[in-house]
């Protein structure tokens, strides 16, 4: 038996169901849509776009129409299926794992979808990224504490990782008086 792939939390699929939350597109719609308003999180082609749209309606997740057009070729519409929106849904609302690249595209792009459908949670949503990501800062410098000073590379490393946490915070911090605190001064 065979298991069915299925897409990580930093997946381009949850982009592109987001996307069709918002509205029904064609597949270089979508393209273009992620390309203008998140291009500097993802990096998807085309192929790549109608690939995954492909294996997201072998799923079930989306389900494509195809559109007779004048003088030019049938194209295929895609929307949401409500399993689809459940899935997209549950992702939307989980935690994102306290790392400097999880938070850079999985974040971000929940952030995104959070803050254009449902705004008067997008505080929430910052306020538990920021208790995770002190949690996970807390653990590391503790860590950090307890590691013998011989163990230069191990050390380092976690130096690194506790610094990149430390700035995601005071970056978190700066999308809050962005997105939230915007008419306070």
């Amino acid at each position: 038996m065979t298991k069915k792939p299925q897409a990580s939390s930093v997946s381009p699929e949850y982009v592109l169901l987001g996307m069709l939350r918002q509205q029904p597109a064609h597949g270089y719609d979508l393209h273009e849509r992620v390309a203008q308003q998140l291009g500097q999180i993802w990096s998807i082609s085309l192929s790549q776009t109608y690939n995954i749209l492909n294996r997201l309606e072998k799923r079930g997740l989306i389900t494509g129409v195809l559109e007779e057009q004048d003088k030019a070729p049938a194209r295929r519409r895609f929307c949401l299926t409500i399993s689809g929106r459940r899935h997209f849904e549950v992702w939307l609302h989980k935690s994102t794992e306290p790392s400097a690249h999880a938070i850079r595209v999985e974040f971000l792009t929940r952030l995104f979808f959070v803050h254009a459908a449902e705004p008067e949670t997008t505080g929430q949503l910052i306020a538990a990224q920021i208790a995770d990501t002190r949690a996970a800062l807390t653990r590391m410098q503790a860590i950090l504490a307890e590691l013998p000073p011989d163990q230069v590379f191990n050390r380092i490393g976690l130096e690194l990782r506790v610094h990149q946490l430390s700035a995601v915070l005071a970056w978190l911090a700066d999308c809050r008086k962005q997105l939230v605190n915007h008419d306070s001064p």
